[in-house]
């Protein structure tokens, strides 16, 4: 007989590791016992020597659905002549280093049971086993047991006890385990709490359905928080909705019943059905079909919908009871956090939502819901959050430090790290308000708290003005690292490909704060983790009036074209029903001089002008919106392209001046040629030079990899063509995936460069 010690480290507590160990020692026939700790899973098995070899060989190939086993360290032990297995309780000592597990999707089985009339769960909107449920938006601490999370106010009754300890049972230490007769319950009521007048139906769902289909706006609280819904195919609601949201235009995400319905309103390309299918179940970016019956409010001006389909079961019995598309939105106002508490959801939302769907299940984090696509034949990830945080990130160098990231200001995530490991926070959102400041540092200390991390080392964007480089220069006791913004961009995307570097980087995006203090946007960079170079960019020009051109791309077209033709240029057409000739003539002077105008390259606002001079977009209302809609707008057939000149020779930055195609782009517009034509020669332009760009500085810099990543490479045509072009002249493309190439990446870039330097300094110290 030979006995072994085990310690299993990755995502395997909360997804039913314990008992499948057990299942698997009853097996084989070999004794011992198993416990979650403070970093994992423990176990000990006895038996003959070929039986435990049998034993620790399948123990990872066979682990359950959404567990995922990092490493098995085992070692042997002396024998004790054990009989039979156990699982034994939990630790209470020791630092907590266990993977906390997302959210997961309703599994199969659990959907059976709750449309199964004959289940003791049937249309039990909190049903779910070990592997599916909630995880992170419910847990509090670690180890992973149920006095750890919010569901430790609810006493399982005999029944579901029954289940919790029968190893047999796919309930067996499922942590939220529950029932009718124990569990959460859902109510509908008003904002003041009242239940709604008139018939009911079966129950609260039922009811809260056919509200919608009537034509109400219902508030639904789901996993992470509340959504806010209504009926996808009514006109007026969904712009109701809109009114009362203060949402002008940014589109609004859709819930179907199911993978059928999805494709009735968009065309699903080989792996979108799988992203929608996933057990993360996130908002899905695909293209909208011709004549798809949905609102023109829930979309406007993009030629794709963002779908997901349900993932708790509360959202499958709306859904089905509906059996219609739904708008399902963020339960917000335009910049604040979603709400997730039940008191201040009936206070924030009371003048937006008619009813309230509620349950007694609190939320311990909000957490919105992720939102993914498919580009250059790859999964991207644009919004991670629900379903895949708090997943840990390998970081390629790993330091002795703890270490806190805290992002940008922009669609804003933290990160913390030790160990070579980082976890990623959840999307925080634009950190403009204390509301969202507050969603920052209250998710900060959670991570913390969970991970067992005491920052000594804060990584923190260079812009002395975002909330988060404040909130680290406001922290005691730690070492702060400055990274500038789109070197942890190009950081980010080679970390998370377990890449070193050199490596090229085309980073756009459309605000960074540069090393020179301008603002930077349209970069190329040749670096590693460490350091960067900054070897090409786009002409700078002006920004007229500085953030006021953030708001008002009619500003950029001005001052684009005063540069392209040195001196004050005549409005153009299309923006005289927008801009009055005084206005123009103003900024037309700040363009001249500079007053109030600094230098940018951002390649975000050369976008935002070219839609203003097509006449698609004058002002915007949500961020990243002209760019968005001049992308909708391009002839997918067009091949001709603009020019964008380059240096013709010699060493210095490569310089990609846009002004030849601001020239080419005005006099199409004046000779009457199309728009969708215009936005696709302008799209073509930009990859061109991109990838001729690219070519020379990895020339120079002797690398054959090139990064494409900041918020502008969200644009799939834009990414599509120039990651084709490069692969074409023989350089291997990196871009984000699992991670946002928009500022969601951010954090992950910061530690990783963080760590990297420490990690040099270290080995350079005497």
């Amino acid at each position: 007989m030979s006995r072994v010690r085990a310690r299993v480290e990755g995502t395997v507590q909360g997804v039913g590791f314990r008992p499948y160990v057990y299942r698997l020692a009853g097996e084989l026939g070999v004794a011992g016992h198993v416990l979650n700790d403070s970093r994992g899973v423990v176990l000990e098995v006895e038996a003959a020597p070929e039986t435990v070899d049998r034993f620790l060989a399948r123990l990872p190939a066979e682990a359950p659905p959404l567990a995922r086993v990092e490493r098995v360290i085992a070692e042997a032990v002396e024998e004790t002549g054990e009989l039979g297995f156990a699982i034994r309780d939990s630790p209470r000592d020791g630092e907590p280093r266990a993977a906390v597990t997302p959210d997961s999707a309703t599994c199969s089985d659990c959907l059976a049971e709750l449309f199964d009339p004959g289940d003791r769960r049937f249309r039990y909107p909190f049903t779910n086993c070990t592997n599916c449920g909630p995880r992170f938006t419910i847990v509090r601490d670690v180890p992973y047991d149920r006095p750890h999370t919010t569901m430790a106010g609810f006493t399982m009754c005999a029944a579901c006890r029954r289940e919790y300890e029968d190893p047999g049972d796919r309930r067996f230490h499922a942590q939220p385990n529950a029932c009718p007769d124990c569990g959460p319950r859902v109510r509908l009521v008003h904002a003041g709490g009242a239940a709604p007048a008139g018939p009911r139906g079966r129950d609260d769902v039922e009811a809260a359905a056919k509200a919608l289909l009537g034509g109400a706006i219902v508030a639904v609280k789901g996993l992470g928080g509340f959504h806010l819904a209504c009926r996808a195919d009514e006109e007026s609601v969904v712009a109701e909705l809109r009114a009362r949201k203060h949402r002008e235009d940014k589109p609004f995400a859709l819930m179907v019943p199911d993978l059928e319905r999805a494709g009735e309103l968009v065309h699903l390309e080989p792996g979108e059905a799988d992203l929608l299918l996933s057990r993360q179940r996130p908002i899905v970016l695909a293209r909208r079909r011709r004549g798809a019956r949905v609102a023109p409010s829930v979309a406007p001006g993009s030629r794709d919908l963002g779908v997901m389909l349900p993932y708790s079961p509360l959202h499958h019995l709306l859904l089905a009871d509906a059996a219609e598309p739904l708008v399902m939105t963020s339960g917000n106002t335009s910049d604040e956090p979603i709400a997730y508490r039940d008191d201040d959801a009936c206070e924030r939302l009371a003048q937006i939502a008619d009813l309230f769907l509620l349950h007694d299940r609190p939320i311990e984090t909000r957490t919105d819901d992720s939102v993914v696509r498919v580009a250059a034949g790859r999964p991207q990830v644009l919004r991670r959050s629900r379903g895949h945080v708090p997943d840990a990130s390998p970081l390629p160098v790993s330091s002795g430090a703890q270490l806190l990231a805290c992002g940008a200001e922009l669609k804003n995530t933290f990160g913390v790290a030790k160990g070579g490991r980082a976890w990623i926070g959840h999307h925080i959102g634009d950190l403009e308000n204390y509301e969202t400041l507050r969603s920052f540092t209250e998710g900060v200390a959670h991570f913390e708290r969970l991970f067992a991390v005491e920052p000594e080392v804060v990584a923190h964007d260079l812009h002395p003005e975002y909330l988060s480089t404040k909130y680290a220069m406001e922290l005691d006791g730690v070492r702060l690292v400055g990274v500038q913004h789109h070197h942890a961009h190009l950081v980010a995307c080679l970390a998370e490909h377990g890449e070193h570097g050199p490596a090229v980087g085309a980073i756009f995006d459309g605000t960074g704060y540069g090393g020179d203090g301008t603002v930077w946007g349209g970069e190329l960079l040749l670096g590693d983790l460490i350091g960067f170079e900054r070897v090409g960019l786009l002409a700078p020009v002006r920004l007229p009036g500085g953030t006021a051109a953030v708001r008002q791309p009619w500003r950029m077209a001005c001052a684009w074209l005063t540069e392209a033709h040195g001196q004050a240029p005549a409005r153009p057409r299309v923006l005289a029903g927008s801009v009055a000739p005084p206005a123009w003539r103003q900024v037309c002077e700040l363009a001249r001089t500079g007053v109030a105008s600094p230098l940018t390259t951002s390649m975000g606002r050369l976008f935002d002008a070219v839609a203003a001079l097509c006449g698609i977009r004058a002002e915007v209302n949500y961020e990243g919106q002209a760019a968005v809609e001049l992308e909708a707008r391009c002839d997918p057939h067009e091949r001709r392209a603009y020019t964008i000149a380059l240096p013709a020779e010699g060493r210095g930055p490569l310089v990609m001046d846009a002004r030849p195609a601001i020239v080419e782009i005005e006099r199409d517009l004046n000779d009457g040629v199309a728009v969708p034509l215009v936005a696709a020669r302008f799209h073509n332009a930009v990859a061109e030079a991109t990838a001729r760009a690219c070519v020379l500085a990895a020339e120079r810099g002797g690398t054959e990899v090139v990064v494409l990543s900041g918020g502008v490479f969200q644009n799939r045509r834009l990414l599509e063509r120039t990651s084709s072009l490069l692969g074409a002249a023989g350089l291997r493309v990196l871009v984000p995936e699992r991670l946002p190439p928009n500022d969601g990446g951010i954090a992950y870039g910061q530690l990783a460069a963080a760590a990297a330097r420490l990690a040099a300094e270290e080995a350079n110290a005497p």
